[in-house]
């Protein structure tokens, strides 16, 4: 690979990037200033910042220690604390609100040499209203959500990692929908200490960049895990289940041909493919999910229920509302089927690498007022596993379409590997 440094600055990838730096190629200052430019020149139609000071990222790049994220511009989803900018978690109840402490992530993050170059725009507490960020492919569709400013800050350039959170379909949905590339490692691989958390047995902090090695990249500097390097060639094909999987009514025939593309190009690759459905078992987990999600959500924000129910949208109250109304019998039985599928799951991957599944039902829905489906996401996450998506062209509107790689709780090393050689196959 080239060690020169190109004239366009923000088409470096994090990984080149910091290898430039460390080489003393390239400078912070440098790097960043070229991210304020297209910043300036990209964010009034894109909108991808709930807080964005340029005085901040550009003096911090200048202090910027050594380390694997060196002058690297991240941006932070705006539910996780920053001692140095504000965390309105997407209500007006936090408005300019001003923590004393940076959350975990962003520590780990600054620690390895990274810069927040700003707070990206969440959904309401990273669930419900969108905010008003815009689709960088097409401005009348949405990014998704709710990481919806760190999607759409990547795919139009305006930093290179940003910090996603997911509890249903949060980081892999917009990634998809941006053309990005999405990586929500196992529950717990980052640690959540300073996030807003919504639903404890599901929220999961993972990271948006343009190329798998980046992901891993930005994930191993932060969680201190050996992740390895996606870029490098495996000795073998991978085994890959092409798994529809139980909510495949919500495709729309962009994904259902995208997924027939995809069996075939890679079997032509070499890898062995054939078809993988889960057991009838997990379609419990369709209805699970949701009961669990808006029960703990509800338990979650139970100061902002008590003392500003008038500014907590409708439609968030009545998800709260919901969970609020759920039996004691009816959580149990939730937890159990959770219980249950994530112990069975490693049976379900029996003899194969990974699984390849849809990122999302089809292209991103036009208006802002709705995020998407996460129906091809939810499953994955309540079964705390690995899950990437990568670029996989374009439906009929000329919009973004990405393909999900599945693997083992805790093998994400493995995940991010088969992921790489997935995109290389399908490109």
């Amino acid at each position: 690979m080239t060690h020169t440094v190109p004239a366009d600055l923000c088409s470096l990838t994090a990984t080149r990037a910091a290898r430039l730096i460390r080489d003393g190629k390239l400078r912070p200052e440098a790097l960043m200033d070229a991210y304020l430019d297209r910043i300036a020149s990209r964010d009034p139609s894109v909108l991808a910042f709930a807080h964005f000071d340029a005085a901040q990222p550009r003096s911090a790049a200048a202090s910027a220690p050594p380390g694997p994220l060196h002058g690297i511009p991240i941006g932070v989803k705006d539910v996780l604390d920053t001692a140095d900018m504000p965390s309105q978690y997407g209500s007006p109840i936090w408005t300019d609100w001003q923590p004393k402490a940076d959350s975990a992530p962003v520590a780990w993050a600054r620690k390895a040499g990274g810069v927040v170059i700003g707070k990206t725009v969440t959904t309401e507490f990273a669930t419900r209203t969108p905010g008003p960020t815009k689709n960088p492919v097409n401005p009348d569709h949405t990014p998704g959500g709710s990481s919806s400013g760190s999607a759409a800050g990547v795919g139009a350039g305006l930093f290179p990692l940003a910090y996603g959170t997911q509890t249903a379909g949060s980081v892999i949905r917009p990634a998809a929908f941006c053309g990005v590339v999405g990586y929500k490692p196992t529950f717990g691989t980052i640690s959540r200490i300073g996030m807003k958390i919504m639903a404890d047995s599901l929220d999961t902090i993972g990271v948006i960049a343009r190329t798998v090695a980046d992901c891993a990249l930005f994930a191993g500097a932060v969680s201190g895990r050996d992740l390895g390097d996606p870029d490098s060639k495996p000795d073998r094909a991978p085994r890959i289940g092409i798994c529809q999987s139980p909510t495949w009514s919500f495709a729309a025939p962009e994904t259902r041909a995208l997924l027939a593309r995809v069996t075939m190009a890679l079997g032509r690759a070499g890898a062995t493919v054939s078809p993988r459905e889960l057991p009838d078992s997990y379609s419990a987990l369709i209805d699970a999910h949701p009961i669990i999600m808006n029960a703990e959500s509800a338990r979650a924000l139970g100061w902002e229920l008590t003392h500003h129910p008038d500014q907590i949208s409708e439609t968030l109250r009545e998800r709260m509302q919901f969970g609020l109304d759920q039996s004691e019998a009816a959580l149990r039985n939730a937890y159990a089927v959770f219980e249950s599928t994530q112990l069975a799951f490693p049976d379900a991957l029996d003899d194969l690498d990974v699984l390849v599944t849809p990122s999302a039902p089809g292209e991103a829905p036009k208006g802002l007022g709705w995020t998407g489906d996460p129906a091809f996401n939810s499953i994955w996450t309540s079964l705390h596993v690995p899950c990437v998506t990568v670029p996989a062209g374009t439906g009929p509107n000329g919009l973004p379409l990405g393909i999900q790689i599945v693997g083992r709780r805790g093998d994400d090393r493995a995940v991010l590997a088969w992921a790489r050689w997935v995109e290389a196959a399908i490109a």
